[in-house]
């Protein structure tokens, strides 16, 4: 199976979490893993063809991010726009997204508490993550379960290297079940 991880941190080399796993995942054989916001510039432009012939080669994608403002930092959300097009990802001809698979690795500085219905943030992660769902299905992908690690500005390092190696397990496992523990 090959995987295609895009990171989307506003600045890689100051996280804690995002980082371990970035690093940890660019180590594994059959995963290729891409710092969008080194890759886009200050300017987030991308270059649709080259991202464009990566998907294709991918079974698994996997975006992989820091929760910002109950959404993704705007690095991916210029790439979304940028390279999943017309006659690619959507609409005629658009077909080259068809049956992969779409993972979202988050971080969050909250606790798991914080993201229930009726709790502090109001939503669950999974009501949080309803436009990315919606984006797999709209290019026909099979959006699995993601993977969350909750409170991961507390720098707790047993955590950190829990998640980490639970996320290598979860993304690399070709029989994905349907519930992912929520650290």
């Amino acid at each position: 199976m090959n995987t295609l991880v895009l990171t989307a941190h506003p600045d890689l080399s100051t996280s804690t979490a995002n980082r371990t796993w970035f690093e940890a995942l660019s180590g594994i054989e059959g995963v290729v893993t891409r710092d969008l916001t080194t890759v886009g510039g200050a300017d987030m432009r991308f270059n649709p063809t080259t991202e464009q012939a990566l998907l294709e080669q991918a079974d698994r994608i996997v975006m992989q991010f820091p929760f910002y403002w109950y959404s993704s930092p705007p690095v991916l959300k210029a790439w979304i726009d940028q390279v999943l097009l017309f006659g690619f990802a959507y609409g005629q001809g658009g077909d080259k997204l068809q049956g992969k698979e779409l993972i979202l690795a988050i971080t969050t500085g909250g606790p798991v508490e914080s993201f229930q219905s009726g709790s502090f943030n109001r939503f669950s992660m999974n009501e949080f993550l309803t436009p990315f769902e919606q984006t797999a299905k709209m290019v026909g992908m099979d959006y699995l379960p993601p993977f969350v690690l909750h409170s991961a500005m507390s720098r707790d390092k047993t955590k950190l290297n829990a998640s980490t190696a639970k996320l290598i397990a979860y993304v690399t496992n070709p029989h994905i079940k349907s519930h992912v523990d929520i650290l």
